[in-house]
């Protein structure tokens, strides 16, 4: 959830930098709780919380008694600091005191009638609300962040408030309702050939499994985007990549694979060092036995750009700094693909050791390679180990995607015939 609270600071101006610790070995922990109050400005308070978020150990303990401290009708806690706690105890997943810490430091800036905060500290929990898929409550927060009358921060703030609101009513799969507020806003816009609530649209129908439309969606998004004049350069480029990439997914739901490797190149063109499409348009060669080793040379490039925007991004943890799993699969895929597996077998291995590796597809790669050098043990326990992650993620996502689906019947399959 870090990428996406630093978003939300960046478009209401908030800048991130270091501060001194608070997380002193003596006092007690209201004394240490209370010391953040004296805490103000944006980079100060941006460094305490990367701070806090460092020492998880003695913070779950500061966010437990901010928690309790929200209860005291003193309100011996301000602001100040009720938000550094709410945003580490965010990104701690700490999710109970996070709740009560936002909804702590709402009737605070409501109190004081800052727009600023008030949609600072909206947005933040309705993020979490929505990173953790509580899409419920999510769209109650949404609907009540909306019916505030306020200044331009709140304003600005929204744009993101509707998107959240229709992608969680969408997550829980209340598509009538979530088109019945899109189609109000593209109507709003296509006097002027807006694009806004168009891309919004077309997330929407991705999620509902209408792929024709929602390509036919962005295709018209992106036309929008190039022509339009409104916007400065950079801002326009922003949103006009960020359709393209979208298309191309959606191109690839389509089986339509040159259409999506078309926007891939068109992508590179604009950002030839960019990892993820160097990576994506390699996985795709890769996967569809195109091209092999201009494939190998583009995901090695995007494993190296990679490696080169954590080494330069000062706000990198430790725990942070390393390969993504989808980069490392794609090198083992595409190294498969050239018969070359024993080098295959050690990038994916890599890959599954990673959290964010624990994927069925994989999982599905590395069984596949095991098969290719004779192991055949080894690769029905892998393969089993992607069936039971798509049972793990199905706790917190009880809808697993089209192709998760798909995958999951090919590696049952696969099992069966190997066993």
């Amino acid at each position: 959830m870090a990428h996406a609270l630093t978003r939300w600071c960046f478009v209401l101006g908030a800048v991130a930098c270091l501060a001194a610790p608070v997380l002193a070995d003596e006092g007690s922990l209201r004394d240490k709780v209370l010391e953040l109050n004296k805490i103000t400005g944006n980079d100060p308070i941006e460094g305490e919380i990367k701070l806090l978020v460092g020492n998880a150990d003695g913070t779950k303990k500061l966010l437990a008694e901010g928690a309790r401290l929200t209860k005291d009708k003193a309100r011996p806690m301000h602001y100040n600091a009720a938000y550094i706690l709410a945003r580490a105890a965010g990104e701690l997943k700490d999710l109970d005191a996070c709740e009560s810490l936002y909804r702590y430091c709402i009737e605070d800036a409501v109190k004081l009638q800052s727009g600023q905060k008030t949609a600072l500290v909206f947005l933040g929990l309705i993020e979490t609300y929505y990173e953790n898929r509580k899409f419920d409550k999510a769209v109650e927060l949404c609907e009540e962040f909306l019916e505030i009358e306020g200044n331009e921060p709140l304003v600005r703030a929204r744009p993101f408030v509707i998107e959240r609101m229709v992608m969680s009513l969408a997550r829980q799969k209340k598509f009538d309702a979530a088109f019945k507020l899109l189609n109000t806003l593209v109507e709003a816009e296509e006097k002027r050939k807006g694009w806004w609530a168009l891309q919004l649209k077309a997330l929407v129908l991705r999620e509902a499994d209408k792929p024709d439309e929602a390509a036919k969606a962005f295709e018209t998004v992106v036309e929008r985007l190039k022509a339009e004049k409104r916007l400065s350069e950079e801002t326009r480029n922003h949103y006009l990549e960020r359709s393209m990439y979208l298309l191309s997914s959606v191109y690839m739901d389509l089986k339509q694979v040159d259409k999506a490797t078309d926007q891939l190149k068109a992508l590179l063109e604009m950002k030839p060092d960019n990892p993820g499409y160097n990576n994506d348009l390699g996985y795709i060669w890769a996967d569809h036995d195109m091209h092999l080793d201009e494939a190998e040379k583009m995901i090695r490039k995007a494993l190296d750009e990679d490696r080169k925007q954590r080494k330069a991004d000062p706000e990198t943890r430790p725990d942070e700094d390393k390969d993504n799993a989808a980069y490392l699969d794609s090198l083992g895929w595409v190294l498969y693909k050239q018969k070359k597996y024993k080098e295959a077998k050690e990038w994916l291995q890599k890959a599954v050791k990673d959290k964010e590796g624990q994927h069925i597809e994989i999982f599905d790669h590395l069984g596949d390679v095991h098969k290719a050098l004779g192991e055949k043990d080894e690769a029905v326990s892998v393969w089993k180990k992607g069936l039971e992650s798509v049972e793990k993620r199905g706790a917190d996502e009880p809808t697993p995607s089209k192709r998760e689906l798909e995958r999951k019947t090919a590696v049952e399959k696969k099992v069966k015939e190997n066993q």
